[in-house]
Formats: C-alpha cells, sequence, structure tokens
C-alpha cells in the first residue's frame, strides 16, 4: 500500500509541482498515518510537497523524525484583531485581554469561544479551568443546539458516519424523514459543508456533536445509517454501523464482526481485524463464546502493536468461563505479550510456564509455545532473570513429542533443544536436518502457514542456523531467498529482519558497501513501519570497518541499551564486534578482554565466532593458556561442522599455537579451505595471518605475496583496520605501499552503491524502486548522481565501471 501510495505523485506531476496537506493528522487512523509517513520519507526527487499538520510531534512513532516547523500562536495585537472581528457585541476591555491570554495565540479559540451565547452575556465572558479543546468543543456544541430539530438530526447522522459519503447520508437521512432543507441551517452555521462530500469546519465539530448528543439519539442515527448500505457491496461498513446502533450482547452483530475481521486478515489489515474481532467479542451474549472471541482479538491485537488492547481483552477473558486449554492460551499470549514488548529478563519463564498448560491439550500449541520459550531464553541469555538455556531446553525435551509427521517448527525446536543439551557435536547432524527444513520453506510452493511459523522461528531463534554451522553456502540461499520472499509480501514486519540477516552474509562475503545499503535499507523500513531499527548487523560492519571511533560509538549505545531490555545475547556480539575490532587495529591487548566477555556465555550463533577472536588476542598477548583453552573447544565444533568455512577457521586458529614446521602446513591448509568458500574477509585474514607469520622468519619474499593479496582485499572492500595492519606489515618487509585512495565508486553512497549494482544487473527503474521501497523517479535521480560521479553516461557502461562480486579463489569457473 505504501509503494501504491508513493506511486501517485509520479503520475500527478508530470505537467506541474504538488502539494499534499494533511491536517489533523493526530486523528488519522494508524494504518494511514503509516502509509503516509511511509511514503513522505521516501518523496525525494518528486516535485512534491507533503505537509502534516498535528498538534504535536514528540512521540509519534510513525511521524517522528520529519523536518519540522512549529507554528507559534498569534501576536497579542493580532489576536486583539482577531477576538474584535469575531465579537459582535462590545467587550470590556479587561475580558478582552483575558480572553486574548487564556487562547494563548490560537487563532480557532479567538474565532470561536466567544460564540457561545451562555459564556458570553453582556459583554462579560466566563472563563473555563477546563483544557482548550474542551472548550472548543462545548463551543462548537452550542452552536449544534441552537440549530432547527431535523438539522440537529441530519448532523447527528452525518457525524456518525466518518467517511464523509454525501450519498449515504441522504438515504439515511430520507429513512428518517429528515426534509432536503434542513442542511441549510446548518451550512449557514459555518459547522459543515454539504457537497459531493461532507465536511465539517474541523473534526471537533463532529466529536462534539457526535460525543455530547445521548446515546439513544447517536443509535438511532446509527440504525438508519445501516438500513442505507447495501450488505452485499459494504458488509463491513454495514457490520461497524450495526455494532453501533446496538443497545446490548447481540450475536448475530457479533458474528457480522467476526466476518469482517475474516476479510480484513485476508487484505493484511492486521489493526482492523483486531477492531473488529474486538467489536464482535464485546457484543457476545454467550459467556463462553465471548471468552474465544476475546482471546483470538487479543492475538490479533498484539499481532498489530496493541498491547494496552489486548492487555483489556486479555482481562475480559479471564473474567469468563475459561476451558483449560482457553486458560493455557490465555497464558500463553499473555506471556507472548510481555516478550514482545521486553524480550529478555522475564519472558522465558512466562512463556515456559505457558507452555506447560496446554501439553496434556493441545500438542501443537504447547510445542509452538516452547519453541518461542527457548529462543527467549537464547534471547536473554546471561542476562535472564529466570530460567536459563538448558532449564528451558530440557522443559522442551519432557513436553510433548513431535506429531508423526513433524513440521518445519517441530524440527528446528527439537534441533535447537540438543545444540543446547548434547553440545555442539552431538547436534550437528539434527541442526542440518533443521536447516534441510528451513531451505525447503524457502522454495516455491510452501503452504503460507508453513511460512508463518518458519518467520516465528526466525523470531525466536535470533541467529539463522547456518552461521552457527559455519556453512556459507546454506547461509547465502536462505538469506537472498529471505529477502526475495518477504518483498513480494511486501511484509514489512519480517522484511528488515531478513535483510539484516543478508547484510551479514555480505560483510562475510567482502561486500561491505553491499552490507551497509542493506542495513539503511533495514533501518528506513523498520522507520517507516514504525519498529525498532535492527543494530545487530551494524556492529559486525563497524566492526569490520575498523574505523575506531564510531564502532566503539555504536558498540557503547548498543551495550547500554541491550542492557536496559535484557538481551544477553546482543551484549555478547558487541563484545565480539569489540574484540574483531581490536584484534584488526592490531592492539591484542585491549582484545583480549571483550574476547573472554564474549566467551563466558555460550550464546548461539556468537560463541563460534568469539572463540576464534580469543585465540588470536591471547596468542598475540602472550597468554597461550588461554589460548590452548580456547583452541580446544573451538577445534570440537570446526572438525564436527567439517564445512571449507569452518575447518579454514579452524587450521588458522591451531597456526597460531602451533611449532615452525606445524604452523606453515596449517597456514596453507587454511587458505585453500578458505579459498573455496564464500566468506572473503576471513580469507583475506588466513593470508594476513600467514604473511605476518612468514615475515617474522624473514622469509620477507614469500611474506609479501600473502600480505599484498590481503592489503589488496582488505584495501578495496574498506576494512580500513585489517588494511592499515596488513599495509604495516609490508612496509616492515620493505615494500612501498600506498595508502588507500577515495575513488570515484567510494565517492557513492550506500543507496547509490546499491542501485547502481541493480541497474547493471539489468533492473529497470521501477523493479529497482519496487525492490528498494523507493519511486521511479528517486531511481532515476539516484543513478544521474551515480552517472556523474562514475563519469559515464549510461546504464551499459555500469558494467566496467562498477567492479564484480569477488569469486571463491578454489571455485570452479
Amino acid at each position: 500500500m505504501g509503494l501504491a501510495v508513493l506511486g501517485l505523485p509520479a503520475s500527478a506531476t508530470e505537467d506541474r509541482p504538488l502539494v499534499c496537506l494533511v491536517d489533523d493528522a493526530q486523528w488519522l487512523d494508524e494504518g494511514s498515518r503509516q502509509v503516509l509517513a511511509f511514503a513522505a520519507r521516501r518523496l525525494m526527487a518528486e516535485p512534491v510537497a507533503l505537509i502534516f499538520a498535528l498538534r504535536e510531534s514528540d512521540g509519534d512513532p510513525e511521524l517522528g523524525g520529519l523536518p519540522e516547523l512549529l507554528v507559534e500562536g498569534l501576536t497579542e495585537p493580532d489576536a486583539r484583531a482577531l477576538l474584535a472581528s469575531a465579537v459582535r457585541v462590545p467587550l470590556d476591555p479587561l475580558v478582552r485581554d483575558r480572553i486574548v491570554a487564556e487562547a494563548h495565540g490560537n487563532p480557532m479559540a479567538l474565532l470561536h469561544l466567544p460564540r457561545a451565547p451562555a459564556e458570553l452575556a453582556g459583554g462579560f465572558w466566563l472563563s473555563s479551568r477546563r483544557p482548550l479543546a474542551s472548550c472548543l468543543q462545548n463551543a462548537f456544541y452550542q452552536q449544534f443546539r441552537s440549530l432547527p430539530k431535523d438539522s440537529r438530526r441530519l448532523l447527528l447522522t452525518a457525524a456518525a458516519e466518518p467517511t464523509g459519503d454525501a450519498c449515504l447520508l441522504r438515504r439515511a437521512a430520507g429513512l428518517q424523514q429528515i426534509p432536503p432543507d434542513a442542511a441549510a441551517p446548518a451550512e449557514a452555521a459555518g459547522l459543515v459543508e454539504f457537497g459531493t462530500t461532507v465536511r465539517f469546519h474541523h473534526p471537533l465539530v463532529r466529536s462534539a456533536i457526535y460525543h455530547r448528543t445521548a446515546a439513544p439519539d447517536r443509535r438511532a442515527a446509527h440504525r438508519a445509517l445501516t438500513a442505507a448500505i447495501d450488505p452485499d457491496r459494504d458488509p463491513d461498513r454495514r457490520a461497524w454501523h450495526r455494532a453501533h446502533a446496538a443497545d446490548s450482547p447481540d450475536e448475530s452483530v457479533a458474528l457480522d464482526l467476526e466476518r469482517s475481521a475474516g476479510r480484513a486478515r485476508g487484505r493484511g489489515g492486521v489493526a482492523a481485524e483486531a477492531s473488529f474481532l474486538q467489536g464482535a467479542a464485546e457484543l457476545t451474549p454467550d459467556p463462553a463464546r465471548r471468552v474465544t472471541r476475546a482471546l483470538a482479538a487479543a492475538q490479533a491485537h498484539i499481532d498489530a502493536g496493541g498491547a494496552d488492547q489486548a492487555h483489556n481483552l486479555l482481562a475480559v477473558a479471564e473474567a469468563g468461563p475459561l476451558d483449560a486449554l482457553q486458560r493455557a492460551r490465555l497464558e500463553w499470549l499473555r506471556a507472548r505479550l510481555v516478550f514482545s514488548q521486553v524480550r529478555g529478563n522475564e519472558a522465558p519463564r512466562l512463556l515456559l510456564d505457558a507452555a506447560h498448560r496446554p501439553a496434556p491439550l493441545d500438542a501443537t500449541l504447547a510445542r509452538d509455545t516452547l519453541l518461542e520459550a527457548v529462543g527467549a531464553a537464547i534471547f536473554a541469555g546471561r542476562l535472564s532473570e529466570g530460567p536459563g538455556q538448558r532449564e528451558v531446553a530440557e522443559a522442551a525435551r519432557a513436553g510433548p513429542p513431535p506429531p508423526t509427521t513433524p513440521r518445519t517448527v517441530d524440527v528446528l525446536l527439537d534441533s535447537v533443544v540438543s545444540r543446547i543439551i548434547d553440545g555442539y557435536p552431538a547436534s550437528v547432524d539434527c541442526l542440518r536436518r533443521a536447516q534441510h527444513a528451513v531451505r525447503q520453506e524457502q522454495k516455491p510452493g510452501a503452504a503460507d502457514e508453513d511460512m508463518r511459523w518458519l518467520w516465528l522461528a526466525s523470531r525466536v531463534t535470533p541467529e539463522p542456523l547456518a552461521p552457527e554451522l559455519w556453512d556459507d553456502d546454506a547461509w547465502y540461499e536462505l538469506a537472498a531467498g529471505a529477502v526475495t520472499r518477504t518483498r513480494d509480501a511486501g511484509a514489512l514486519a519480517v522484511l528488515p529482519r531478513a535483510l539484516s540477516y543478508q547484510a551479514c552474509f555480505q560483510v562475510q562475503a567482502g561486500e561491505l558497501d553491499t552490507a551497509a545499503a542493506l542495513i539503511d535499507e533495514a533501518t528506513a523500513i523498520s522507520e517507516a513501519a514504525g519498529g525498532v531499527p535492527m543494530m545487530y548487523s551494524s556492529l559486525v560492519l563497524a566492526a569490520w570497518r575498523g574505523r575506531e571511533s564510531q564502532a566503539l560509538d555504536l558498540i557503547s549505545t548498543t551495550i547500554e541499551e541491550v542492557r536496559a531490555r535484557g538481551e544477553g545475547r546482543s551484549l555478547a556480539l558487541a563484545e565480539c564486534a569489540t574484540a574483531l575490532l581490536y584484534n584488526g587495529l592490531g592492539r591484542y591487548a585491549a582484545a583480549l578482554p571483550a574476547a573472554a566477555r564474549a566467551c563466558r556465555y555460550e550464546d548461539l550463533g556468537v560463541f563460534g565466532w568469539a572463540l576464534a577472536e580469543l585465540i588470536e588476542a591471547a596468542a598475540r598477548s602472550g597468554q597461550p593458556e588461554t589460548a590452548a583453552a580456547a583452541l580446544e573447544t573451538l577445534t570440537e565444533r570446526t572438525r564436527a561442522s567439517g564445512t571449507a568455512w569452518a575447518l579454514g577457521v579452524g587450521a588458522c586458529s591451531r597456526a597460531l599455537l602451533s611449532d615452525d614446521q606445524a604452523a606453515d602446513a596449517l597456514h596453507q591448509e587454511a587458505i585453500e579451505h578458505l579459498g573455496h568458500c564464500r566468506i572473503m574477509v576471513q580469507l583475506a585474514r588466513a593470508r594476513l595471518l600467514y604473511g605476518e607469520w612468514l615475515r617474522r622468519r624473514n622469509r620477507r619474499q614469500e611474506s609479501r605475496t600473502q600480505l599484498g593479496r590481503a592489503y589488496e582485499v582488505f584495501n578495496r572492500i574498506g576494512a580500513d583496520g585489517f588494511a592499515e595492519r596488513a599495509r604495516r606489515e609490508l612496509l616492515a618487509t620493505g615494500e612501498t605501499v600506498r595508502k588507500r585512495t577515495v575513488g570515484a565508486l567510494d565517492e557513492l553512497t550506500s543507496q547509490e552503491a546499491q542501485i547502481a549494482r541493480l541497474a547493471k544487473d539489468g533492473n529497470t527503474n521501477a523493479e529497482i524502486a519496487a525492490q528498494l521501497f523507493i519511486s521511479p523517479r528517486t531511481v532515476e535521480w539516484h543513478l544521474g548522481n551515480v552517472f556523474t560521479k562514475l563519469g559515464v553516461s549510461s546504464r551499459r557502461h555500469l558494467r566496467t565501471a562498477l567492479p564484480s562480486p569477488q569469486r571463491p579463489e578454489n571455485a570452479a569457473v
């Protein structure tokens, strides 16, 4: 929907610029506000101004961060002049000054407050302690009350129909026998305009009329509107009005709302689904059925991010006659709600407790909840205040067995439980089966329900399986497939995670600029969709880039935030990134404590990488015992994995602690293995370590070869810390080395680089726009900048101007 709205200005601005004014944006529904904010953040090259007017921008998750202009109130002389034009009776000067002071320069207050005849008698105005909005509503309501009865009935019916459908209003007015001339007094009073649509002078007018009118009169207006709507053409709006016309619980009305919720779910309208289900629960007369609908509405509100509504609905369900399975589901939803708000500390215990209840009644629900509990324990890691990983995993193993034909989520649960309880070597085969199941689910034709649980598994198991198994081929396939599937589905809630996952792979593959572009896109989509930006891939990228000040600022901020949220695994990743940063800079004494902290807890997806950093830092800091202990643990893992990536890292780490003859062979073995995989940065790092070892043994010519190839890679990809370390080593061999120079390609922004690569691959502007969630005109604008910076004039020249992704050195051509 955001892309569709973004495309509208492109067709509307071919001949002239366009300004879009969104007044009183604080009253927009959440979905509309998200879509408009999504478009606003992506209007770059279009001759379009999109202006939101709202009371306060602070705390608005969608509109916050857009450029702002604070509109001040009128000056005192202007306020007095405006007041004088609005009041036709003499005002005592002291009263006039008091009105001006209390209006705080608000023009609407100056125009409308004095119109209330009961509050302006004989030129004197009785001040109110109520908020300004309440005072204005009262002024509008007094105007409304002064109208003839039929005019009031017409305005109330208009206020009850939020879409402003003039045709529907005429039909509803006719059903109430309201004469056509009833509109004239309301228009003459300046409260409303009747045309092709019905427009109130201000939203407060509609609010004052609707909410201050007696409930029976409001219900009568809704009944007329219900009767005026064709049930076949607009069943959802009819159901909405029927609900507001009901004066007591009514099963037929609740059933209509439940059907509307199903249609909203089919359209992807999660918030609308939740609202319809909530209304259905409130109007259900049967207590048992009300519990069922309240639980469904609570789940929909959790999915839509409506925590407060979900809390209230769970309280409604809890007050009803819950059976054992419903009680179990209620506890599960309550635990999910906590996990969605604070990922850490308390969530593992709540989810584990919630998993025990349905075990005898619904094995599927129990296992789904156990997977969430395991994921919460992994996420909390060392900061968990409840049951730890092993305790939760043991509870999962003791829980219901998988069905005869296991789902992907069942295979994943059992593999993660095995990994935690049985250790890495014993669980490798089980992990590979789970990874295979996940890869199968990503193929075209996977069932929607299976895909839903696949993404649940992705959320609750923070690090995907491929990095844990050191399987770069699977990582490449899964990362690309995840992004493709979520892009095609327009799943903005999941796409940032998929992009972050792919960004991590691109860092390991040596495509740091591509990774940066993916991270930028993930951040932009998270902000547009009202989510929290993913910063974990940014840590790894910053560490490899080796820009110390920037990296440490990001790491420090992350550590502070994840400690507050109780995310122990993220804390380990931040410490691992710190160790990587300092190892790259050649400051091993600083890397050592960070690596040691990262290795104090066996965090899935982080521990193996942290061990490699600890071995290098300890070996280079004169602490061979620490390095040897870490090497024993790492070797157990890399041999069990058996992939080229794992064997290469293992050989490289063993070389750091071996005597000369064995070290020489191990360095060469590491380079050979890593040359057969996609992990470019680790291959360059293995060459750097071998070159450093050769130089210290006065084998200068051989060391220059290895150091030169390492330097070329690090210099080209922008790994500045490792590049400078390789440059220093080359200088020590007597080689003349120039520092990295900034070329035309380096001048491209991350988004320009990503657009250039997509254009190079043959994608049209429209295809690039759809993939990056921007407009085609913005793509055209970026490409113009790319052509200028690269000194080319067309797309076909991009093939020679842009470097191709590097292949594994020993891959078959």
